[in-house]
């Protein structure tokens, strides 16, 4: 759906924004705001509104309802898929005005955020209560909650903490037929039928949108150690996670090709790690809580180059260290950036991972000779990103043209692995038509009914994830 044909009238909107929200209109604000990081489809929204309460909210979604009108929600526009995308005249509801903590209670250990608290903005308040938020990706300085909880985003901590969903302890949204509802209401247990909470996360703002989320909070890690180490082969990626894995409680554990450090130090000016030249290198971090953690940590280190798994390694020493040490994997996708990556987010069972990997990447080796490819992840939970570079004399158009062709195969690699399309970053435009991938005809006839209750006129993100019917 796309705004119909009756005249947009601005001043009309601006009056149901009782608590000092505001429209835009000017063809700058529209190209910021009708985008994210994708570069495929083109911006072209009506208008943009920025409420300041879960009540405007509501009066936009009736207000919308009414002119049949399309909205799209719009956080910090850092989505890989084009789900915060208006291409096609909707309004799009931006909630950069709703950025309040609103509570804390320390006994229970949860937060109460509006939808438009920034990543970092959370995880700098938990450490002032001397607690921790442990959901970090390279976008947390300006990704903002609740375009986190519409994805489920996951990042680098995935291993230990879990993905979003996991520190949700209640919800507030605005379905797409203008109601609001209060869910779970910050409780450890509600055992009273559907977890309706469950629905909007990862939702892609189809159903309803997240104004307010209930975020709850764990004690702050101690000592936290990174050792980067240069792996002999890719296959002994999960030799080396097994064996750390025995032995310690790691909180991260990363895989980057030598591509990807090497556009790294070209574009931050970021060390290497070792002098040994590594094909693929992994990144582990671990709770260092005593002297005997750390020699545990260098006799697995010993035995994986005694295994010929581990051409060489380096363990920081410092918190400062540490820091650097993950600059080598926080910096890849800014410093491909200017390259247009063309990007794919795929996971499988992390014990499938190795042969996985060398059958997608023989593929695309095989189809794109021509092109760079880049391969980093969040190899501990299964989650691999494949970067296929944009040549500098190749047209943008062009160049996503041919990367869509090979689509099919690898989705049908990731399928027969039983995998998944997105694991992190939603579906979107970019993945919506390779859904079969994953999800079965049942399924998706389940969520299209699902979303037929909430949204009964498909006001709420058209276009995204499903289409309606």
């Amino acid at each position: 759906m796309s705004s119909t044909g009756t005249a947009f009238d601005p001043q009309t909107l601006e009056s149901l924004l009782t608590d000092g929200g505001k429209v835009l209109t000017a063809p700058d604000d529209l190209a910021s705001y009708g985008c994210d990081w994708t570069r495929i489809y083109e911006p072209a929204p009506i208008a943009v509104v920025l409420p300041k309460s879960t009540e405007e909210v509501q009066a936009i979604v009736r207000f919308a309802n009414e002119q049949h009108m399309a909205l799209v929600p719009s956080g910090g526009r850092t989505g890989l898929s084009a789900g915060a995308v208006a291409a096609n005249g909707e309004l799009v509801v931006a909630f950069d005005r709703m950025n309040q903590i609103l509570d804390f209670n320390a006994s229970d250990r949860i937060v109460q955020c509006q939808a438009g608290v920034v990543t970092e903005q959370l995880q700098n308040f938990a450490e002032e209560q001397d607690l921790y938020y442990p959901v970090d990706f390279a976008s947390a300085g300006s990704s903002q909650l609740g375009g986190n909880l519409s994805t489920n985003a996951g990042g680098i901590k995935v291993i230990r903490y879990g993905m979003s969903r996991d520190w949700v302890a209640g919800l507030k949204v605005v379905t797409g037929s203008g109601e609001i509802l209060e869910l779970n209401r910050g409780l450890e247990k509600n055992n009273t039928g559907y977890d309706l909470r469950q629905l909007f996360i990862g939702g892609e703002g189809t159903l309803g949108f997240i104004t307010e989320a209930t975020m709850k909070l764990t004690r702050q890690p101690t000592g936290l150690t990174v050792m980067v180490l240069g792996l002999n082969d890719l296959t002994n990626t999960m030799d080396v996670l097994q064996a750390f894995r025995n032995k310690l409680d790691l909180t991260a554990y990363e895989f980057f090709s030598h591509e990807a450090i090497q556009h790294v130090q070209q574009h931050a000016e970021v060390q290497s790690p070792f002098e040994t030249e590594a094909p693929y290198y992994a990144l582990l971090e671990f709770e260092a809580i005593s002297d005997g953690v750390l020699e545990e940590a260098m006799g697995i280190f010993e035995q994986c180059v005694e295994s010929g798994w581990v051409l060489d390694g380096v363990i920081s020493q410092s918190e400062a260290q540490a820091e650097k040490l993950w600059q080598l994997r926080e910096r890849i996708s800014e410093s491909i950036a200017p390259r247009t990556p063309y990007k794919n987010d795929l996971s499988v069972r992390v014990s499938r991972v190795p042969e996985f990997l060398q059958e997608i990447d023989s593929v695309v080796q095989k189809e794109y000779p021509d092109f760079e490819i880049v391969w980093f992840g969040h190899i501990g939970d299964g989650n691999l990103h494949l970067n296929i570079l944009k040549p500098e004399d190749m047209e943008k158009a062009e160049f996503f043209r041919r990367c869509e062709t090979v689509n099919d195969l690898v989705f049908g690699i990731v399928e027969r692995y039983e995998g998944s399309v997105s694991a992190e970053h939603g579906v979107g435009m970019v993945k919506k038509k390779y859904l079969g991938y994953t999800k079965s005809e049942a399924e998706i006839a389940v969520m299209k009914g699902i979303k037929r209750v909430f949204d009964p006129n498909g006001i709420m993100n058209p276009g995204k994830l499903i289409d309606s019917e």
